[in-house]
């Protein structure tokens, strides 16, 4: 883990109206995971507990009485590349529900974790975020904590809206087109592009990430931060600190995983 050290920052942006208003916000010193936690590190929490993540389990029917027979069965929603689609309102062009995905299959049962140890953990919910983090003694970052460390201490980070170049992002026209140009079409190992400020890796791009607050004061949703290897200039610019987004609390993706926290003074 690396040590954040306490600051007051302006703390949202302006691209979207979700981002808004930009307001001052102070954290105090805390330490936070180096990178997102891998597909390793939560293998040895299910080893260690026998848990059994949200994707693994049945829909609860009663939470969701109104979903098609396919969606009520374990699963997680995947991205799927298309060929062509018809304009980019209805993302069920590129985002399926797939029975069987989870953070051993991400892409569905066809698909595997095996030789990807070093990856990001990816398809769990919140309550499996949260989980892995008790166990270790630990918790979510709340947004402002997460935000400040993905800052890295540049004082400009709002200012900055370009695509980013030292992290894993859509290089193309999204969802069709992804030249790989940052040597990544998908998903990349943990760590692999340069740090930021503070030491900490894929804070932006790579995958998105939980955090402990609730999204417009909703428990079923709760903010994710950092934007993931989806986003590009046409589409979802949100590879920026100061960036957010709601996500059904109880709902795997295939983009979406976590790092953890520790409230404790600094070294």
């Amino acid at each position: 883990m690396v040590f954040v050290p306490a600051g007051t920052f302006q703390m949202g942006d302006t691209v979207y109206a979700e981002e808004k208003p930009v307001r001052q916000m102070s954290v105090q010193g805390f330490w936070i995971d180096r990178h997102e936690v891998t597909n390793d590190q939560f293998a040895e929490f299910v080893a260690a507990t026998g848990y059994v993540t949200v994707a693994e389990r049945p829909v609860d029917a009663a939470l969701h009485p109104n979903l098609p027979d396919d969606m009520r069965k374990a699963g997680a929603v995947v991205f799927v590349m298309p060929n062509s689609v018809d304009g980019s309102g209805n993302i069920t062009q590129w985002w399926q529900y797939i029975p069987g995905a989870n953070w051993r299959h991400p892409g569905g049962p066809d698909t595997s974790i095996e030789g990807h140890g070093r990856f990001p953990v990816v398809a769990v919910a919140y309550e499996d975020a949260l989980a892995y983090a008790k166990w270790k003694g630990r918790a979510l970052p709340s947004e402002a904590q997460w935000e400040w460390a993905a800052r890295g201490g540049n004082p400009n980070a709002t200012m900055d809206h370009d695509q980013p170049k030292d992290a894993n992002t859509w290089q193309g026209v999204f969802p069709v087109m992804n030249s790989g140009e940052d040597g990544f079409v998908g998903l990349a190992p943990a760590g692999c592009f340069k740090p930021n400020g503070f030491g900490l890796y894929d804070m932006i791009g790579n995958a998105w990430e939980w955090t402990s607050d609730a999204y417009a004061g909703n428990v079923a949703q709760h903010v994710i931060k950092g934007g993931s290897y989806l986003c590009a200039p046409n589409y979802c610019m949100r590879y920026r600190a100061g960036s957010r987004q709601g996500q059904e609390a109880d709902l795997a993706a295939s983009h979406l995983g976590f790092r953890t926290v520790l409230e404790a003074a600094g070294p």
